[in-house]
């Protein structure tokens, strides 16, 4: 149902009076003509509306690739409202990963680390999450037992319907997740909520840190077990796999450092039957979803089905130029965008990617070495490192199923068992109970026996363990991923003066900020129709 192959999904917004009610409190004003007793009066329904919140990653809208967005409110349906390309633009232009060429509306703030509050981008990310647990709230009132039964749902049906409400908590919480992560305190409904009620609450950053890791465990009995569901769908694993990433941060979050809890969980998922892949660059081609045993959970797209300017097909075009075609494997051209800055490059010790095989930059037609890393002008898409890692290929040779090459069938990896070989690692280098220096180092340099083709060149000993070889070797395994500014964040080092890269704060050699850019404003808007809620702190 939400695999690869999936159909494309239909036109399908769940009850108009619930998401109408909630959604323009925030701005957001999605129309339809579907009212809950036509929507759920089916089995086919219910696994329409939870195909649509497992599309809220996917894709921004519901005809693709444009024409009929989720949210309206005067914001592009690819660049604002679609969940991967606000994410990293949030997670990566802030960094030493990522620098973008084109002059679009307030674009250029996120890399000069500047965004303020009446950014329309931050505007976007803000409301997809909250339209997505929108969503996901509204299922949740209209999949327990008595709201399928009062449908006239019965027997093996209704048991398929029970079972996947723990896959839509756990959707609901990623989506908390990024709110905590980004915004800090946010919005907070749930399915408990009266539809038309008062103004939503406000809920702290460390309340929803216990609101999130209290939901993920509570649904562990009831997600499929590890491995046993369908490729696209959350497992146990995926679960286990947040709870990893949020304990890891625990200490930006609440102010009391988790490591134990870290160790606890990266180690369930690494006991889980996840093995690496034999190839880095497979991974992030249009036939990954052959990949899948790295894969923890993944967004699946598809070049035919899940058209949209804010996937994969983004990251593939905006990284490229007059080679589009040839080394990123799409048409119709590339949109001269994107591409990463010297700090990126430099954490390779080959800076031609000759040595360690993720060091994917172009160096064909930009030039090599201090030519090619150099960025005097940020508006020259020619100067700095191109990134090809995102690359809508298939490693088999075959046709992508869009027939123009266009859109992209390149999944996106929410999590991969790298992340918990490196949260592992990290978590017992800060001192968490249960971790062990050997097995950290074992994880690491199966990581970099990949990398280095199997050859010992890139493999470390005990005295190599430092917390800033991890950060390192996040950089290396995860850019482009969506983890840096969160990595930075975590080590003190986004804000600081002392890390410094290109263009950091608007600089060309980069210079420190105020350490308010750690979290994202409120958009003015959101803050303007809900008086509960209240600014960051500088904004």
């Amino acid at each position: 149902m939400i695999s690869k192959t999936f159909k494309k999904i239909v036109v399908v917004f769940v009850a108009v009076a619930a998401v109408t009610s909630c959604a323009k409190k925030l701005d957001l004003n999605p129309t339809n003509d579907l009212t809950p007793d036509k929507v759920y009066s089916t089995p086919a329904g219910y696994k329409s509306v939870l195909a649509k919140i497992y599309g809220g990653l996917a894709s921004g809208g519901n005809q693709g690739p444009a024409g009929q967005p989720d949210i309206s409110g005067n914001l592009d349906e690819g660049s604002q409202i679609a969940f991967i390309r606000p994410y990293f633009n949030c997670e990566e232009l802030p960094t030493d990963e990522a620098v973008v060429a084109w002059n679009d509306q307030t674009i250029h703030d996120y890399h000069n680390l500047s965004f303020t509050s009446a950014d329309p981008f931050l505007k976007g990310m803000y409301a997809r999450p909250m339209y997505n647990i929108t969503l996901a709230n509204e299922y949740l009132r209209y999949s327990t037992d008595e709201a399928v039964a009062a449908n006239g749902i019965t027997g093996a049906d209704a048991t398929s319907i029970k079972s996947t409400r723990a896959e839509v908590r756990f959707l609901r919480a990623f989506n908390y997740w990024l709110m905590m992560d980004l915004f800090g305190n946010s919005t907070f409904v749930t399915e408990a909520d009266v539809v038309g009620g008062p103004l939503p609450a406000e809920i702290k950053r460390a309340d929803l840190f216990k609101y999130i890791t209290g939901e993920l465990k509570a649904i562990d009995a009831d997600l499929a077990p590890v491995k046993t569901i369908e490729y696209g769908r959350v497992d146990q694993g995926a679960a286990w796999a947040l709870l990893a990433r949020v304990y890891l941060n625990a200490e930006v979050y609440t102010g009391t450092p988790h490591y134990d809890s870290a160790i606890f969980y990266a180690s369930k998922v690494i006991g889980g039957g996840y093995a690496l892949q034999s190839s880095y660059a497979k991974l992030f081609m249009a036939d990954n979803d052959k990949q899948k045993n790295e894969f923890i959970f993944a967004v699946p797209i598809d070049g035919l089905h899940t058209q949209g300017y804010g996937n994969t097909t983004f990251i593939a075009h905006a990284a490229s130029g007059d080679e589009a075609t040839s080394d990123y494997g799409v048409t119709g051209g590339g949109w001269y965008g994107y591409r990463a800055t010297s700090g990126l490059v430099n954490l390779f010790a080959d800076k031609t990617g000759a040595s360690d095989t993720r060091a994917m930059f172009t160096t064909s037609k930009y030039g090599t070495g201090s030519a090619q890393l150099a960025i005097a002008d940020i508006s020259n898409f020619d100067q700095g490192p191109h990134v090809v890692k995102f690359v809508n290929k298939r490693s088999d040779g075959a046709k992508v199923n869009d027939p123009t090459g266009y859109f992209a069938d390149i999944d996106f990896p929410v999590f991969r068992l790298p992340e918990m070989y490196l949260i592992y690692a990290e978590a017992t280098l800060r001192g968490g109970a249960g971790g062990d220096k050997t097995a950290a180092l074992t994880y690491l340099n199966l990581l970099r026996a990949r990398a280095y083709g199997g050859t010992a060149a890139g493999q470390l000993t005990t005295g190599d363990l430092t917390t800033q070889l991890i950060l390192d070797e996040r950089g290396r395994e995860l850019y482009w991923e969506g983890h840096r500014r969160t990595d930075l964040i975590r080590f003190g080092l986004l804000t600081s003066g002392t890390y410094l890269w290109p263009w950091k704060g608007g600089v060309a050699s980069g210079t420190a900020v105020d350490a308010k850019y750690n979290l994202f404003p409120i958009p003015a808007t959101v803050l303007s129709a809900n008086s509960n809620l209240t600014q960051n702190p500088g904004y």
